[in-house]
């Protein structure tokens, strides 16, 4: 049913792509992902919390302003990732032959999405530093894809900090 990658439109409001379809390097076709809000740093299943870092992230206040901005959103998120038959459903946008007996259950990623003390979702590659340190943050999955142009900026940004030379 699918032999390329297909991607839905994306929204401009939201950094997530919402279901779509992926060839892996053997063949198989995975679909997703969701975009969840995971309860903990390693959380690779919707269940997984850890107290100390959810009690973080509740204490950060643009947490607040962003839940109330993206409620509807982050809720249709968490349903979709909790019933398979909504999954399925968004998956049928893209391709309607799909039935429920061709998913199967796979693990989960985790992806840091940087928001700010206004609640608002930062755009990709946050490169900054400071005296002695290179920082590198909010890089998600298009990261791969644009990781040697992400490589030079930090060599740029490294060799301005440290006052290093280029080769």
């Amino acid at each position: 049913m699918v032999r390329g990658l297909i991607y839905p439109v994306p929204d401009p409001a939201f950094p997530f792509l919402g279901v779509h379809f992926t060839k892996t390097m053997r063949g198989y076709t995975e679909a997703g992902p969701n975009a969840v809000l995971a309860f903990a740093r390693e959380g690779y299943s919707v269940w997984k919390v850890n107290a100390g870092e959810m009690a973080k992230t509740l204490a950060f206040p643009g947490f607040w302003l962003m839940t109330r901005r993206y409620w509807r959103m982050g809720l249709q998120e968490f349903f979709r990732s909790v019933s398979r038959k909504a999954f399925l459903k968004a998956a049928r946008r893209l391709v309607p032959e799909i039935g429920e007996d061709d998913l199967l259950e796979r693990g989960s990623g985790v992806r840091a999405q940087a928001v700010d003390r206004k609640g608002r979702l930062l755009d990709d590659f946050l490169i900054s530093s400071d005296n002695n340190v290179v920082h590198v943050r909010n890089a998600p999955s298009p990261g791969a894809t644009a990781s040697i142009a992400i490589g030079r900026h930090v060599v740029d940004v490294a060799e301005k900090t440290f006052g290093l030379k280029g080769n």
